[in-house]
């Protein structure tokens, strides 16, 4: 079994889709993470997702704080009395534990796809998940990222949940550690139209050798941008929706709770 191996058809000619990211709830629904209630606000930022109309929610992981089963039972309960469970898909991130998502988001009727797929597009929800929280796309895994684009002549979109390119702050010493190995695999295809990733906690966007990387900021707090310092900045939660054309293009912009 591969990672790519379940997939999900759309029978769509556009694809919307919502990108949230990093909510780092606890096991208690008080729970908070520097001053923040996360529970509460990965709740208002479903709320608003659903008074949208979107195909798919991606979740770009660091699901929990406290490392705790509890906490993913919460995060699937706040998902399913929103009822966007069938919407939801995940990757991981560093503070995660792929097999509890997939034990804990069965009995909620997440589904563990990896490819979400129309008749133009090819969405590929990718492992940066290391064993450090420094992220790294194992080279078995970077041969998988391959070998689903070499083999598709659909455009294509790929997730991870850290970032390929220095921010030039803080995070950046827990980077995606073969970030350039896997941007130069994935420029090799004209069809690739670009990256997005969370992990940052802020709203950033860059190109590499003409190849768009956007990072969405999370749903629990924002980190300062341009400093090395680990400084909270109050902006509230947000989330990135993702519109994908027939033709191949790939239109984007992030929505603050706080100016929706």
């Amino acid at each position: 079994m591969t990672w790519f191996s379940q997939r999900e058809h759309f029978d769509k000619a556009q694809l919307t889709l919502v990108h949230i990211t990093d909510s780092h709830v606890f096991a208690e629904p008080n729970g908070e993470y520097f001053c923040v209630n996360t529970a509460n606000n990965l709740a208002k930022t479903l709320a608003c997702i659903k008074s949208i109309e979107c195909d798919a929610i991606i979740f770009g992981g660091d699901l929990t704080q406290d490392h705790s089963e509890a906490s993913y039972h919460l995060f699937a309960h706040l998902v399913q009395q929103a009822g966007l469970a069938d919407k939801l898909f995940w990757l991981p991130g560093n503070h995660d534990e792929i097999d509890i998502y997939r034990e804990i988001f069965s009995q909620y009727g997440i589904r563990d796809s990896k490819v979400l797929e129309n008749d133009h597009w090819q969405v590929l929800l990718a492992n940066s998940k290391g064993p450090t929280p420094a992220g790294c796309v194992s080279e078995m895994h970077l041969n998988e990222i391959k070998h689903e684009l070499t083999g598709n002549t659909k455009h294509a979109l790929l997730f991870t949940h850290h970032h390929p390119i220095p921010i030039q702050g803080y995070l950046d010493k827990h980077m995606l550690e073969n970030g350039e190995a896997l941007l130069s695999q994935l420029t090799q295809f004209k069809k690739v139209k670009g990256l997005i990733h969370g992990h940052v906690h802020n709203e950033y966007s860059w190109l590499f050798n003409e190849f768009a990387v956007f990072a969405t900021p999370a749903t629990s707090i924002q980190f300062e941008k341009n400093t090395s310092d680990w400084q909270q900045v109050d902006l509230g939660p947000a989330f990135r929706m993702i519109r994908l054309q027939q033709n191949g293009s790939l239109n984007t912009q992030v929505v603050w709770l706080n100016n929706a």
